[in-house]
Parts: structure tokens; sequence; C-alpha cells
């Protein structure tokens, strides 16, 4: 039998009989694409569950092209606006009826299993409706950080509603939270949490084993739930957020990915963005888009994040980054590929 021969090379070659031909099988394309906020949530909108899926919708429709031309795909996503809402139900649960606040690691987990199912629901109706047959599968996603890490020094990612000043201060002093005022209202003041680098996905193994045979994996929402090993080894939740695309490049990295894509609310990068020079960039290598992080071209508090992932997901052997907008990602002409060097 032909796999008895072949067995010991099993690993490394699939065989195949084609009309008496054995040919070796050619691994598909593995992409991870990051869905932000507002392929889940539109600024403008109020947080139903109908715009949530309508917009999920719309942004599964544009991955349909990388299904038909064979890639193999994982699914990360945000829960800014969605483990805000959980948290404020926490605030809410406490204040009228006397529910215990639940941990920051629990809202993350819980936020994953809400996003995703909604994600996997979608995903399923889309592949039905192009009569695409792919299995789906959604994770809660463990991702380890360092206890360690400087950022636990520096809490800096806010969460949650905003309070008065008054009432900041007897939260803080009953949960020893830290608040900072927040920047969109004057007086107004939110928690903030430590954002440590992520280390490690912990089910990375069964991520990528799934997603080469073929299966559509959602995993990593949220950046995933912030864990770290204490000294017997066991695992202990950590009261942190973790940056989405960061763990969404690290993830990329450590199961082999050739792509990686950021779906965001603009269809460029920007170089010298918000000035006069503000210019669009559709094509970029690892270089010189060091060279322009290095020098602050990039907003700080938003695309600078996405940047570092990408350059970090190339640094570790992935073949391009694409930062493009949501509802943008089947029209090539729109979208920053990022390479190690420029197509000669």
């Amino acid at each position: 039998m032909l796999y008895n021969l072949f067995s010991g090379i099993w690993e490394d070659w699939e065989i195949f009989r084609f009309a008496g031909t054995i040919k070796p099988y050619v691994m598909k394309k593995l992409a991870v694409v990051a869905m932000g906020g507002n392929a889940l949530l539109r600024d403008n909108q109020v947080g139903t569950i109908d715009e949530q899926e309508q917009n999920t919708m719309d942004t599964i429709e544009n991955l349909v092209f990388l299904i038909r031309e064979g890639y193999d795909l994982v699914i990360t996503h945000g829960n800014g606006p969605q483990v805000g809402n959980i948290l404020m139900r926490n605030d809410a649960g406490e204040s009228v009826y006397g529910i215990p606040q639940m941990p920051l690691d629990i809202c993350v987990a819980d936020s994953q299993g809400g996003i995703g199912y909604m994600i996997e629901r979608m995903l399923r109706n889309a592949l039905h409706k192009h009569g695409i047959h792919r299995e789906v599968v959604t994770l809660v996603t463990m991702v380890r950080v360092d206890e360690n890490d400087p950022a636990f020094d520096r809490p800096s990612k806010r969460v949650g509603r905003i309070y008065t000043r008054e009432e900041s201060d007897q939260i803080a002093a009953a949960n020893k939270w830290v608040f900072k005022e927040d920047k969109k209202r004057a007086g107004g003041f939110r928690r903030v949490v430590s954002s440590p680098v992520p280390l490690e996905i912990i089910n990375e193994k069964v991520v990528e084993s799934l997603a080469r045979q073929g299966t559509i994996v959602v995993a990593s929402g949220g950046g995933g739930v912030p864990v770290y090993l204490d000294n017997e080894g066991r695992i202990r939740p950590s009261e942190a957020v973790i940056d989405k695309d960061l763990a969404s490049a690290l993830l990329g990295a450590r199961i082999g990915a050739d792509e990686f894509y950021i779906l965001t609310d603009v269809p460029f990068v920007y170089i010298n963005y918000n000035t006069p020079q503000q210019k669009e960039v559709e094509f970029l290598n690892y270089s010189d888009t060091q060279s322009y992080l290095d020098k602050g071209m990039f907003g700080e508090g938003d695309m600078a994040p996405k940047i570092k992932a990408c350059l970090q997901f190339l640094k570790n052997g992935g073949e391009k980054s694409v930062i493009t907008e949501a509802f943008k990602l089947e029209d090539r002409s729109f979208g920053t590929k990022i390479t190690m060097e420029y197509d000669s």
C-alpha cells in the first residue's frame, strides 16, 4: 500500500494518486486576520446586537476571497467596547443587586465567547451563502505574560465606564484600582490597567493543527486572556489586557503563518499623520517602516502599535503584513503592504 510505503516520510509530504501518478501536496498559505473594533462596532453606533452582527457580516464578506483562493485562515478580534460593557454590567450588578465583581480575566474570556460565537455564526452563514464547505471553530485563548513585566508598574490601558473624581476615589480605595482622567471627557476618570507584552499563546499548537487541516479558527480574541505561570508551573490569572494586534502577530509567527492582515478604519497607513505633510503609503519595507516608526510618524495611540505588530510578524518569519480598511480587504488597490524588502 502507498501509505505503508511512504509512512516514513509522511510528515514531510502528503501523497495523492492522480491518474496513476504520485504528486507532492503543496501546503496552503496560512493567513492571520485581525479584526479591529470597528469591524464589529462603528463609532457612531449604539452597539445593538443587530448593528454588530451586520458589521461582522460585512467584514466577513471581504474574507471570502481569501478562502476561495485556498488560504487556511485564523481570525482574531478586538473586544474594547464589548469588554467595557461587561465591566459596566459588573458595576451595575454590584451596586443594584450586590453581585460580586468578576475579575478582568473572566471578563475577557466572557467577551471571547460572545464575540467568537457571533463571528462563527456569521462566518458559517457566509460560507453557506457562497457554497463553500469549511469547518469553523472558536477557541477561548489564554496568552502567557511575564508577571514581572514593567507594564504592571505603569498601568495605562483605559477600561470600563467614566466616573466622577469622587466616585473614582471611592472605588480606588475599595478595590485598589488605578484611575486616570479620561481623554475625551473633562472631569471624568476611567480605570486603567496594565498591558503586558504577550509571550506565548497557550493553545497555539491546537490553533495551528486545526488551521492546517482546513478549519477556520477564531482565536486570541481581545488579545487573549492574560495569564502567567507561578513557581510551580501552574497557570494563574493576570489582571491586565493584552494588545490585540501584538498578540495576533505573535500567534501568526508561532504557527508559521505566511501573511498577517490588520483590519481597521483607514484604507492606508499614513506617514506624517495629521500634518500638512501627511502622505499615504501603499508599499513599505521593514527598514523604512522601522525608520518612520522611530521618527514618530505614526500615531502612538493608534497606528504605531499596529505597525509594531506588523514588524514583529515579519521579523519572526512572516512574508507580508497588510493594514487596510475592514470593508476593503478584497480590493487590492487599498491597503498598505509591508514586507522585509521591496519587490524588485
